[in-house]
């Protein structure tokens, strides 16, 4: 099996053209080449596939096998690929990538990627409180095409730390928010201090992966969050563990990822 190994702020991914790869079982797959050990090593296997009424279709399987919905760092990595490698013609600078979440159109802008998120809804109370392991906290939820529970650090004094907590104290720490009760499909757990009306810092715990260097629709997710609660402006700046992201809010509530997705190497794995 053909592949490139690209990522968006760190968060990584093994991508598989479809158009001329067949990938049989690619949960069991997904789990042999993200392994960081004995296989590729990344996030998640995203095979980009044939489809009809867009340029491309986009399949996220995460690390742990599971099938998901949508990925903000995927997909600026799937409109790289197939902008680089031919899909689409290189005088576009606009297409259209569908996902089990709904299509999504794409905007090239020189070395940066803008992803048209669609209009977050909201899951939750705003916001809504909740005990995880023993802490009494406030969150709100958010689903951009996968879920989200967003946590505002100065809404939530028990995690005022949470950004300087080890990487595994971090790990054993998220596995209750993904796996609490009040989410039935888990979710991921996007922790978030505010800066400014235009900046943030964030920290993600992502279901099927762990903590990940980046969360593109985590990123949005938080974002709109703090836009409707009035913490945060129209733009707002994503400083993230592999970088930064930066998410508009438009008028009628459409969400516009916007950032980088690189190449990193191509390989073939048996």
């Amino acid at each position: 099996m053909k592949f490139t190994k690209m990522h968006g702020c760190q968060n990584d991914f093994v991508i598989v053209n479809c158009f001329d790869e067949r990938v049989d079982n690619p949960s069991e797959t997904a789990i042999r080449v993200c392994d960081r050990r004995q296989g590729v090593g990344a996030d998640g296997l995203i095979l980009i596939l044939p489809t009809e009424g867009a340029d491309a279709f986009m399949q996220i399987y995460n690390a742990d096998g599971s099938k998901d919905t949508m990925c903000g760092n995927g997909i600026r990595c799937v409109a790289r690929y197939i902008y680089d490698h031919g899909l689409v013609s290189r005088d576009r600078k606009n297409f259209s990538i569908d996902t089990p979440a709904g299509l999504k159109h794409i905007s090239l802008e020189a070395e940066l990627i803008s992803v048209d998120m669609g209009e977050p809804v909201i899951t939750s109370e705003l916001p809504e409180a909740i005990n995880v392991n023993g802490r009494e906290l406030k969150f709100f939820g958010i689903d951009t095409g996968t879920p989200h529970a967003v946590f505002f650090v100065e809404d939530n004094p028990a995690l005022e730390k949470i950004f300087s907590w080890p990487a595994s104290k971090f790990a054993s720490e998220g596995a209750y928010f993904e796996t609490h009760e009040r989410f039935p499909g888990r979710v991921t757990a996007d922790f978030i201090e505010t800066l400014s009306r235009g900046e943030v810092n964030m920290r993600v715990f992502e279901r099927g992966c762990g903590e990940t260097m980046a969360c593109g629709t985590g990123a949005t997710a938080s974002v709109f969050a703090g836009f409707v609660a009035g913490k945060l402006g129209h733009e707002v700046l994503v400083h993230l563990r592999g970088g930064d992201l930066t998410v508009k809010v438009a008028e009628d509530d459409h969400c516009f990822l916007i950032g980088p997705a690189l190449e990193i190497f191509s390989g073939e794995i048996f």
